[in-house]
Formats: C-alpha cells, structure tokens, sequence
C-alpha cells in the first residue's frame, strides 16, 4: 500500500487516486466546500491516525445457505426437438443480485482451447452479456455491438458516442438493448446519454439525457431499467419508452451499477456511502457511511458494484477494504483490509467443502477469497500485479484479469490454485453459457471451449460438408441408376 509521508499528501492520494486504467479523465473526490487546507489535513491525520483495524460482526443477520436433495426417477424420454438456445446472461455480474457466479457448469473447467477471436479495435473495460446466440457490447470509444457467438462474425455495429465504461444490458420482451455513455461527443465525461437500441438492427429505438453521463452497468427488473450517474442521481425508467419513473438522489457519484434483491436496489457512491432504496418507489430504506464521512467525505469510494447473498451485501472501496452489510438494516457485518485500492467488484458463491465465500482483486497485487460471514481470508493469490477488474466464477474456477500484466488467470475455487492462464486481459474476465467461455481481452474477445468440445463454427462447417457429400453420393447413384 502506498504510504503517506504527511497530512498533505494524505489528502492528495484521497483526491487524485489512480484510475482503473487508460481513463481519459481523473476521478475527483468532493471535499466539503470552505474548508481550508489545515482543517482539512487535520482531519485526513485523524483518520490515518484512528482509523480502525479490521472489523468482523459475525453474528450479524446472515442467512446460512441450506443442503437440497434432489430426487432422480428414470422415465423413457419423448423424441426430443431441436434445440433452442434460449440462454441469457443478461447483466454485468450475471444474475439480479449480480453475484458473478454462473453454477453447475463444471464442465467448462479447464483444460480449455481456443475457438474464434473477435477483433474490437478498442478496450473493452466491461464485458458482454448474452442473449441466446448474440453478444451484445459497448466498447470504451461509444460503439455498440452484436456479434454472433457461434462463430464471432460481427452482426452489426453502430457508433453511439464517443465514452463509456459499462456493460449493456436488454428487455428481450420489448426486443431492446440498453447502452449507458459518459459522453456522446466528447472525450470527456458530460454530456451523456442512456440509449435503447434494437436488438436486432442496432438502430436507436429511444434516447434519455444524462447531462452528467453515466458508467454504471444497468439492470432491468420488470418494465423498470436502473442506472446511476456520476453527480448521484440513481434513476428509474420505463424500458418501452424511457418514461421517468423516479429519481433518488445519492450524496456522490454513483459508478458501480445497482444489484437487486427481495425489492430493493443495493450500491455504494463517491462519497463513501452505501445504499438500500426501493425498486417500485425510489424511497430509501438505509444509507449507511464508511470511516470519516462524519468529516465530510468517506475514508474511501465505492466504485465496485454491490454483490448481493447470504442477507448481507458485499462491496469494495478504494479505502482497501472490503465491506459487508446486512441486507435487510445496512448494519456493518465487516471490513477487511487489503493493503490498496479495491476497485473490483466482489464474486460470491456457495462452495462445495468450503462454504459461503468472496472473491476480489487488489491493488495490492493479490487476489483474496474471504469468508462471507466472518470477513476472514481463507486464502490469498499473489497476483504479481494490481487488479482492477471483477472475477467471474464459473464451474470450480474462479477468473481474474491482471492490469499490471494484461493477462487473465483462473484459479481453483476452494484452494487458490492457477489451473488456467492466458495471454490477454485487463479489467473483466469472462462470461459464459453453458457451451463456451467468452474471454474478455485488452481490446478483443475470445470464445475458449472444453478440451473435449471443437469449436462450433468448425462443427457446423463439419456437419455442412458431410451433408453436402451426403447429397453428391445420392445424385452420383441417381445417375448411376439412369445410366443402367
């Protein structure tokens, strides 16, 4: 961790912290207006010289996950139909309470080898989602994307803006793809825009003004889609038409991208706070404050989207620690530190043989797996490099992307193992379905199959030859027969 030689530059680091990444602009934290630098290096001393220890309130509401079983009967299966692939990953962090955790897909663990590679051109900060066949995307320059994932040929490509850093996300009923900009002229931050494009043809469906802009990866519950925006406002609208639902208005900016759970939207802002408002109404249920916001800033920012399990909520702050609240109260369950910034955002899952645990990268050069309820480190990777994106668990491997390297490692779930590593990577690993991983590189994606799977282009390519063969042999006897 960086040390801080005085009061001054204490208060520096806090203002000018590093972005994650080739940003085009800083990310600035508000300071209370009229107080005068002594004030406000005294302050900044109280809090390194006070600053709390590590926190762990176990016993704090948590909702241990329980054993099911599953009875299997044997039954003559009906002649199946063609299937239809009907897979959704439909958000930044998979699931509504983005828990970054795709189970029972054990199959897609290493050994992997590479199908198709999709150029992008531009970095890709945040991943793609998926619905059925397509990848939908926006890269880090404003375009828009669909690229089939059979194959990785491009299905249409629009330049929306000129900014962003976020994920889309879609509303398959009204057949539309949602795409936050920061900015959709210029090179900096303003100006924004929260776009509805068709899922289809790319085309621009409808258009809301985000005069602030907007880097949060939004999410759809219902006929709502949610986004936060870089002065605070968390926003509600109407996904057929952009109508305002609601508007809430947070004390700093909101980055990380809202998780929903039991009716509520969870996040954390700029100024160190984190958040319970509800989904229908926009009323806040709790608002909660990290070390030193009671001088008027918080110890640290939340630029990491909430994960959302077990009753609790889960959040990295660039304060280096890693927080949990309880859901249902905000209560403050712990806070452990990690040496650095923690920009990523937290990946949580029920491990077989190990329990309720997290994951998340540091600016430290480690990558940890906490215990979900305590906040103890059941093991610690050394990454070799700081790590800014979020893991994705898939299978027994949880991923990562290293910053400092540019490249991507998998590692066992329950031991910390590497068992996968590749050459590109930067912030946001991968997704998947239930065939294929999709890694997310520097400025490209890659499709990477099970050893024992081929990749599907070159399998419809196999199937399309033998069919062809197949018709030749036929018309070969069928002038054979005519020439007897």
């Amino acid at each position: 961790m960086q040390r801080l030689e005085s009061p001054v530059q204490a208060l520096a680091s806090i203002t000018r912290m590093p972005s994650p990444g080739r940003r085009r602009w800083l990310r600035w934290v508000l300071v209370a207006v009229g107080v005068g630098l002594l004030l406000a290096a005294g302050a900044v001393a109280a809090i390194i010289l006070h600053s709390p220890g590590n926190v762990s309130h176990p016993n704090v509401e948590f909702t241990a996950p329980t054993t099911t079983t599953t009875t299997t009967t044997t039954a003559t299966a009906p002649k199946r139909k063609k299937a239809v692939d009907n897979f959704q990953w439909p958000r930044y962090g998979y699931d509504l309470a983005r828990t970054r955790d795709f189970p029972n897909s054990s199959r897609l663990d290493p050994p992997l080898h590479r199908g198709w590679k999709y150029n992008d051109g531009a970095l890709l900060e945040f991943p793609p989602v998926i619905y059925q066949s397509t990848l939908y995307l926006i890269d880090d320059n404003g375009s828009a994307r669909a690229v089939n994932k059979l194959n990785g040929h491009e299905i249409w490509k629009h330049k929306v803006g000129t900014l962003a850093a976020a994920s889309p996300t879609f509303d398959a009923r009204h057949h539309l793809v949602f795409v936050p900009l920061l900015s959709a002229h210029g090179s900096h931050p303003g100006d924004g825009r929260f776009l509805a494009l068709s899922m289809k043809t790319g085309r621009v469906v409808w258009t809301h003004i985000v005069g602030a802009g907007t880097e949060t990866s939004p999410t759809v519950v219902g006929n709502a889609v949610f986004y936060g925006d870089t002065v605070g406002n968390l926003v509600s609208l109407r996904t057929s038409d952009g109508h305002v639902n609601w508007v809430y208005h947070a004390s700093g900016a909101i980055k990380g991208g809202p998780a929903y759970a039991d009716g509520n939207l969870y996040f954390g802002d700029y100024s160190g706070h984190a958040y319970a408002v509800n989904a229908n109404s926009g009323h806040q249920v709790w608002r909660v404050g990290t070390n030193g916001t009671h001088f008027g800033f918080g110890s640290g920012n939340f630029y990491s989207t909430a994960a959302v399990a077990f009753g609790r909520v889960y959040l990295g702050n660039t304060d280096g620690r890693v927080y949990s609240f309880a859901e249902r109260t905000g209560q403050l369950a712990w806070a452990t530190g990690t040496g650095a910034y923690v920009y990523s955002s937290p990946a949580v899952a029920e491990v077989p043989g190990l329990g309720p645990t997290v994951y998340i990268g540091s600016y430290d050069g480690n990558f940890y797996a906490f215990d979900a309820r305590s906040g103890a480190v059941r093991w610690r990777h050394s990454a070799g490099g700081r790590i800014s994106g979020s893991p994705t668990i898939i299978g027994d491997v949880v991923y990562y992307s290293n910053l400092g390297s540019k490249t991507t490692a998998g590692l066992n779930v329950r031991t910390g193992q590497k068992v996968f590593a590749f050459s590109d990577g930067a912030f946001n690993p991968a997704i998947a379905d239930p065939s294929a991983i999709y890694m997310v590189g520097y400025g490209a994606i890659y499709q990477f199959l099970p050893k024992s799977s081929k990749p599907a282009a070159h399998a419809a390519a196999r199937k399309a030859k033998v069919k062809h063969k197949v018709k030749r042999e036929a018309k070969r006897r069928a002038r054979s027969q005519q020439h007897k």
